[in-house]
């Protein structure tokens, strides 16, 4: 009797106890977005582990809408509009493992293949079969279908931009309901907004919300120039909807969906948009130069913070602050200095670095610009011919070298890529196609070979030809894709 009046009594602490705790953790769940972590925002995809990035700071919480106010919006007509104009794609990406099953990995060599599967959203952007996409969704894929009303179609990559994450691919098909384009610098904060695409393979999917904030810099990409100015929303986005529709009230794209705030991967109250407006220069520049048009100022520049302004001796915080300036670029050529704030691009204002970087990439190489800039208490007014990554006016064509006997496709880094990351020569890995020696040499995709035992690799052809001939150990230097050096050592 009395052990089972202590087991009562027992369990009667217990559940008061669980009980509290539970209080207690959805106490501090309630406050879901005051310590947001620097690894909250991510890439969509339903690759998450494929296509998850993080950033180096946090956002501050805007609040998502609550009661929805009446308006003279017609969300069906937008809907109807829109979805007929967003498609589905999977991609098919074939990769080797060694020891796939428990019997392999201890008794066998043999190599077992596998395929990955990953699937987002396209918008059809041309009635003759262009469609637009982010990079992340198709990156890494040997086939990519696109389905629409049913049907599958084998789609071409016509190019990727890294830069902005988006794609551009092409179905052989006609008459298609392309998607009318509106203009994403017309949009305002607290402008409603629907997000269209296919989440968690949910095909033809639409949700409604307002524009909390544009101009995002949210340090998602992985690119040496990144152009990151996103619409933030409230609209809900969740894997699958990457390279979907996001459109306004009237039913015209003002932005491709790319990244989300979420701890879990799932939508938690933000998403982030490319601008339209930056769509339809890439999109164009892929189309008709199979490369986007960059156009540079010849400078590195930072946001201006309390600290930076203390060192200025201003109190205006607008503008980004000129770190470096490249010897032969555009700025140098009309005097511009380390320490210069620029205010204005053409007349259009300037007051963060979303804003530098988006400006600039509505222009191409060879477009004259004025530039605005301040130095101590002069301000200066230039007019600036913009150049390319190469320092020259010219449109550029990316040349790539294929080696059949080194598993990779290559590319050399151009002059302005070489300035910034303190190198004289360089050639990127661009792609490892199987199991050749960069493959045997671990090296991944997008890292640069600056040297091999210190001789100064600047042709593809050179390093061909030097790693085919050379015998013994072999030192290689580089840069990886986020900038770190490294040294690779090799045995022949």
């Amino acid at each position: 009797m009395k052990s089972k009046v202590y087991s009562i009594f027992l369990s009667v602490i217990a559940g008061f106890l669980g009980a509290y705790i539970f209080s207690l953790i959805e106490g501090s769940s309630e406050n879901g977005f005051s310590g947001l972590k620097a690894d909250n925002i991510q890439l969509i995809s339903n690759d998450s582990a494929e296509g998850e990035l993080h950033i180096s700071e946090n956002l501050e919480s805007e609040g998502a809408h609550g009661n929805l106010p009446s308006v003279n919006i017609d969300f069906v007509k937008a809907s109807q509009q829109t979805r007929q104009s967003v498609v589905y794609i999977k991609t098919i990406a074939g990769g080797q493992y060694q020891g796939y099953s428990w019997f392999d990995y201890f008794f066998s060599n043999r190599m077992t293949e596998r395929q990955v599967t990953g699937s987002g959203s396209g918008v059809i952007f041309t009635s003759n079969g262009y469609i637009v996409t982010n990079n992340h969704v198709i990156d890494g894929a040997d086939e990519i279908q696109v389905i629409y009303n049913k049907k599958s179609y084998k789609a071409g990559l016509v190019g990727h931009d890294p830069s902005t994450d988006l794609a551009v691919l092409k179905i052989e098909a006609t008459d298609l309901p392309a998607i009318k384009i509106g203009s994403s610098r017309e949009l305002s904060v607290g402008d409603w907004v629907l997000a269209v695409g296919n989440p968690f393979n949910l095909e033809s999917t639409v949700t409604a919300g307002i524009v909390s904030a544009k101009g995002r810099r949210i340090n998602v990409l992985e690119d040496l120039f990144p152009i990151e100015s996103f619409i933030q929303t409230d609209a809900a986005i969740n894997p699958g909807n990457s390279g979907g529709a996001l459109v306004n009230g009237q039913g015209e794209l003002v932005g491709i969906n790319t990244a989300i705030l979420s701890r879990t991967g799932s939508y938690a109250g933000y998403g982030f948009a490319v601008p339209s407006d930056i769509v339809t220069k890439i999109v164009e520049d892929l189309r008709k130069y199979g490369e986007v048009q960059k156009a540079f100022l010849g400078v590195s520049a930072l946001d201006i913070d309390e600290d930076i302004s203390d060192k200025l001796g201003t109190n205006d915080l607008d503008g980004v602050v000129v770190n470096t300036v490249d010897k032969e670029g555009a700025a140098a050529k009309v005097g511009m200095s380390p320490g210069d704030v620029i205010s204005e691009i053409d007349g259009k204002s300037i007051k963060s670095m979303a804003d530098f970087d988006e400006i600039l990439s509505y222009y191409r190489p060879g477009d004259k610009v004025s530039v605005k800039y301040k130095r101590a208490k002069e301000t200066f007014v230039r007019e600036v011919i913009l150049t390319n990554i190469e320092g020259t006016t010219s449109i550029l064509r990316k040349i790539t070298y294929d080696s059949d006997q080194l598993g990779a496709l290559f590319e050399v880094v151009p002059k302005i890529e070489r300035a910034r990351l303190g190198i004289e020569g360089g050639i990127r890995v661009k792609k490892v196609v199987g199991n050749g020696l960069i493959y045997k040499m671990d090296i991944n995709e997008g890292f640069v070979i600056v040297a091999i035992n210190n001789y100064l690799i600047e042709r593809p052809e050179d390093l061909e030809e030097i790693l085919s001939k050379i015998r013994g150990r072999v030192i290689l230097q580089g840069i990886s894709k986020n900038g770190e050096k490294k040294y690779y050592s090799y045995r022949f």
